[in-house]
């Protein structure tokens, strides 16, 4: 057991995203699932009775070395991190996205009233959302989902972690997508945790540096026209505090 906790423990220093349990059977190709999570639940317990400089998180399906958030201050200023931003168009487009997934453009334009073609291209861009493929109806639109990316930044273990729709009801907003877009920041570590890597710090305020006016997302023409609504498939993602 010591052997393959120290390997799994290296496995995650080194990982620049999440490690999800299946992916760390395919490296130990000798040891057994339940082997594997023992090993982490270990590991984790190991970190705790340390109370050292960093913990093991459960994050976006898989598990993740992180810094302490106690100690962000000192590490913003070794790596000096400079912040993500979203514009607050950009936060309610991807609330609605990530409570109402799978979604076309059109259904989106309708729940907010305005185009948001410049925005979709931004939160592609950003690896916070993913395109699944067409919905067969006329024009054949391109679906939009999360991505893994999505719940590392807010972090989330899944969708499931997602604010209760009474949870976004007690926030103040006009509109359900200004309740929601906060009820996201809210539920996330982004202003608290920093991890061991500049790109890791990543925080997420609503602006207004980003708006609706860049062009619509282009059409790859190697997207796939199968629906898939599997997170754990997504490939997109990027190491995030």
């Amino acid at each position: 057991m010591n052997d393959i906790k120290n390997i799994i423990e290296s496995l995650l220093f080194v990982a620049e995203e999440p490690l999800m349990v299946d992916r760390i059977k395919r490296i130990l190709t000798h040891a057994e699932t339940r082997e594997i999570r023992d090993a982490l639940d270990e590991l984790a317990g190991d970190y705790e009775t340390r109370h050292g400089g960093f913990y093991l998180h459960e994050v976006a399906g898989g598990y993740q070395i992180r810094t302490r958030p106690e100690y962000t201050q000192w590490i913003k200023r070794l790596i000096q991190p400079k912040p993500l931003r979203l514009s607050k168009a950009a936060m309610e487009t991807l609330a609605i996205i990530a409570y109402k997934q799978p979604i076309i453009r059109s259904d989106i334009e309708h729940i907010r009233g305005v185009d948001c073609g410049g925005v979709l291209r931004v939160l592609l861009e950003r690896k916070f959302i993913r395109v699944l493929g067409r919905r067969e109806i006329a024009g054949r639109p391109l679906i939009y989902a999360t991505t893994k990316r999505f719940l590392e930044v807010f972090d989330l273990k899944d969708l499931k972690d997602l604010p209760t729709p009474k949870e976004i009801e007690e926030l103040q907003g006009s509109t359900w997508e200004e309740r929601a877009a906060s009820s996201l920041v809210g539920s996330s570590e982004l202003d608290q945790d920093a991890d061991r890597f500049a790109e890791n710090e990543t925080n997420v305020h609503p602006t207004d540096d980003l708006n609706a006016a860049e062009p619509e997302p282009e059409e790859s023409s190697d997207q796939t026209d199968t629906l898939r609504t599997n997170e754990s498939t997504s490939d997109d993602t990027q190491k995030t505090g």
